[in-house]
């Protein structure tokens, strides 16, 4: 232990840290900024907030020209800085999605449950529709929206409670989360596709939702509307 560190009182708190950078040159002060942001994000498990990033650079930094500097440094690597969730995070290039799971057994991003076709699709109503309770799942598609199925999105944190429903019995709604958008690449969920596109592409019909064995695994309990 060094006599500084001997001398230090429990209470001590450490310097404050010199976010303006007054005394460098304009260009070390950016590179420096530059360092900083990524850093942060590079050790961070989840996607850092503007809010988080603030803390390490001047108030009157652009972070979106630092992040925009720090992309094109990344241009040629395999990894890049990606918009998510509402906040940024490393990630690697799809094109070396074959290699990690060559090495590992799985990709980065493919820890999660594969969701049953019949999940997905509840799971994609969720988003377009929130809020929305189970009752108006189960109109939607004609059947009951099972509470198990419900489990399995909630269980995987895609979902979560949304405010009650002013229907009678104020039965609960349901959200998508910070970790939906994390896991399909959204930033926010203004970047989801355009429903009537998708239609117009076919990806989906009316009677697609209706079909058998989509709708199967739909059925479930029927006690109660929430």
């Amino acid at each position: 232990m060094s006599e500084a560190s001997a001398r230090r009182k429990p209470s001590d708190q450490p310097a404050l840290l010199d976010t303006e950078l007054e005394h460098l040159p304009a260009e070390l002060r950016w590179r420096e900024w530059m360092g900083r942001v990524e850093a942060v994000i590079f050790s961070a498990s989840e996607p850092v907030t503007r809010s988080v990033l603030a803390r390490v650079v001047g108030k009157n930094c652009n972070i979106e020209l630092i992040i925009d500097d720090i992309r094109a440094e990344l241009a040629g690597r395999p990894y890049e800085l990606v918009a998510v969730a509402g906040g940024w995070q490393h990630r690697t290039k799809n094109a070396f999605a074959d290699v990690i799971r060559a090495a590992f057994g799985t990709a980065a991003g493919e820890g999660a449950k594969d969701l049953s076709q019949s999940e997905a699709l509840v799971l994609m109503c969720i988003a377009y529709f929130q809020p929305i309770t189970r009752g108006e799942l189960s109109s939607f598609f004609g059947k009951e929206v099972s509470r198990d199925l419900i489990g399995v999105l909630r269980a995987e944190q895609l979902i979560a409670s949304g405010p009650r429903s002013p229907q009678p019995g104020a039965p609960y709604t349901y959200v998508t989360t910070k970790t939906f958008l994390s896991q399909f690449g959204l930033d926010t969920l203004r970047q989801l596709p355009d429903f009537e596109a998708l239609e117009d592409a076919g990806l989906l019909s009316k009677e697609k939702l209706l079909a058998g064995d989509i709708m199967s695994e739909l059925v479930g309990d029927q006690d109660g509307p929430d």
